[in-house]
């Protein structure tokens, strides 16, 4: 492994703080929150200045924000992304925690396709594959999904009348119902799916955000109902939780402080 520079790690450190607040800092501001000497910060700032990381602000003397070189790596970045390999990465880290199958889905019309998935380590396990579909009301990554549109765009999936089929007898087939269940979803901001597609398997999901905080994806953990108790619930949620907020980081997202 290389030598650590610590000239480049001060100027990173100063980048990094313009993630909070209001986006501009002055020269004593980061001297006081990184207790470096005003000559180094002087100068890293100098540095960043002529290479357009950072540039004064206008009306505001000794005062930056971040430069267009920190928007174009951020652009480059982002146009590398790929939700489905990033996707299949978390997942693989998910379900090497809990040794339960993990997949990662998007919404597709009034479907579900699944663009990531990472079988459990268990005999028996949930049997599906990337690239399936399934109606998004009988599934977690569905509901979340569903819960996180806009309302226009949930009126135009459950118009009245709407036909909403059943995988199993615990599928949700009225649509006044589902509403119901998509606004504690809202609320808790997890999904559950409780042997609505598959008759011997529960799920828990959670949001994947992009950096504009919109929900593109979700993540899910589906646990046979052999392994499925209330006792354990509770640490299903808070890893699926984790990982959907691992996802979204990767895909740019950060959340609010």
């Amino acid at each position: 492994m290389g030598r650590h520079v610590p000239a480049v790690a001060r100027a990173l450190d100063i980048l990094e703080l313009f993630l909070d607040g209001d986006g501009t800092l002055s020269a004593p501001d980061i001297v006081r929150r990184l207790q470096l000497p005003r000559t180094t910060v002087h100068e890293l700032i100098t540095t960043l200045t002529a290479r357009s990381y950072l540039v004064p602000v206008e009306g505001q003397s000794g005062r930056y924000r971040l430069g267009v070189r920190t928007y174009q790596l951020g652009s480059r970045y982002a146009e590398q992304l790929d939700l489905a390999r990033e996707g299949q990465e978390v997942a693989r880290s998910v379900a090497q925690t809990c040794g339960e199958t993990v997949h990662v889905a998007i919404l597709d019309g009034s479907q579900v396709l699944y663009v990531a998935k990472v079988d459990s380590t268990h005999a028996v396990r949930m049997v599906s594959a990337a690239g399936r579909s399934l109606p998004a009301h009988c599934t977690a990554v569905g509901k979340m999904l569903l819960a996180s549109l806009p309302e226009d765009q949930l009126d135009a999936r459950l118009a009245p009348g709407a036909e909403l089929v059943a995988m199993t007898p615990n599928s949700i087939t009225d649509p006044a119902v589902l509403r119901s269940e998509l606004a504690t979803v809202r609320t808790a901001g997890i999904a559950l799916e409780q042997r609505e597609s598959n008759a011997d398997v529960s799920c828990v999901a959670a949001p994947v955000r992009d950096r504009s905080g919109r929900v593109v994806a979700a993540l899910s953990i589906s646990v046979p109902m052999i392994r499925w108790s209330e006792e354990r619930l509770a640490e299903l949620r808070s890893l699926a939780a984790k990982g959907a907020m691992d996802l979204s980081e990767r895909l740019g997202h950060r959340a609010a402080p």
